[in-house]
């Protein structure tokens, strides 16, 4: 198995870290505004996929799979050209420009969650692949970890990878005096600030952790955006209050946080109305059987097998 993509992204970086091979060709995203950045997007755009031919005709691989974003879209348009088996992924309940693009060329599309109007033979709806360092822990030993109360409740607050100030300023001001143990991680942006901002027992502040499986296991009740991490969450049986990032393409967070509020183990709060949250926690830390009822609705909603089905589909592919 071998990867290709940006070299000016994290995978250029991570995908050699982790011991695969990589291939980087030029592409970038488009610029929403006019000028000479879009210009030089557009000349990439119609570059590569010349340069994913000649990375596809090195490596002769039996299937690709395109992980989604403007990255994926012109290495499956180069391999349907050499008729290549294909297939797409889409991490979000919104069909994103790249993968819209790129759809026709692809044999097999497997979605998060289903989509309106992606339906047939070519899709399949499994959930989101789920990274070993997000596998769930057993509670005690995850709150051992992060040195967290062994009894009581447990509130996880989390941002997006580099962390989100509207929820790391709200924690701080509803939990930072007193409340329920708090489990914190900002992000290595705010982590400075936010630390030195609480100093209570039972509230602990990280910055980021590579054991983040174990940050949802430790936590009653999780609070965070609802971006992929959301089948982490759910994998974990955590209760969630989902505060999508109010920015996100096509409002995709909310669609994403919609369906575990559909299926029983999340509330959904728009982050102009975060003041509510603090009675929310509460409540529902006040409510043993709701907890519960959410927790089981968060392991049946969950799809931790996801990545099997994929590579099983892809084996499928290449056999083909």
């Amino acid at each position: 198995m071998t990867f290709a993509g940006s070299p000016d992204r994290v995978e250029a970086r991570l995908v050699p870290d982790a011991g695969y091979e990589f291939d980087a060709f030029r592409i970038s995203g488009f610029p929403r505004k006019p000028g000479l950045p879009l210009v030089r997007a557009l000349g990439r755009a119609v570059a590569a996929p010349a340069a994913c031919t000649a990375i596809i005709r090195r490596r002769r691989p039996d299937v690709v799979l395109g992980a989604g974003g403007y990255v994926a879209g012109p290495m499956v348009l180069a391999a349907s050209l050499l008729r290549i088996p294909t297939a797409l992924t889409e991490a979000d309940a919104h069909l994103g420009l790249a993968n819209r693009l790129a759809a026709p060329f692809a044999r097999r599309i497997y979605l998060a969650y289903p989509v309106e109007g992606r339906t047939g033979d070519r899709y399949e709806v499994v959930g989101r692949p789920i990274p070993a360092r997000a596998r769930p822990v057993p509670q005690a030993e995850a709150r051992q970890l992060f040195g967290l109360p062994p009894d009581g409740p447990v509130v996880l607050v989390a941002g997006a990878l580099a962390g989100a100030s509207a929820l790391n300023d709200f924690a701080v001001e509803a939990f930072g005096a007193d409340g329920p143990a708090v489990l914190h991680i900002t992000g290595d942006r705010d982590f400075e600030a936010i630390q030195a901002r609480v100093s209570r027992p039972g509230y602990r502040v990280i910055a980021t952790t590579d054991k983040i499986g174990a940050a949802y296991a430790a936590a009653n009740l999780a609070i965070t955006r609802a971006g992929s991490s959301v089948w982490e969450i759910a994998a974990a049986g955590t209760p969630a209050i989902f505060v999508p990032y109010p920015y996100a393409t096509a409002d995709h967070q909310a669609k994403n946080a919609q369906h575990f509020v559909r299926a029983g183990g999340a509330l959904m709060v728009r982050e102009a109305e975060i003041a509510t949250v603090p009675a929310l926690v509460h409540e529902l830390l006040g409510d043993t059987a709701r907890l519960t009822a959410m927790h089981d609705a968060m392991l049946t909603a969950a799809r931790p097998q996801a990545a099997g089905v994929v590579a099983e589909g892809l084996i499928e592919l290449a056999r083909a």
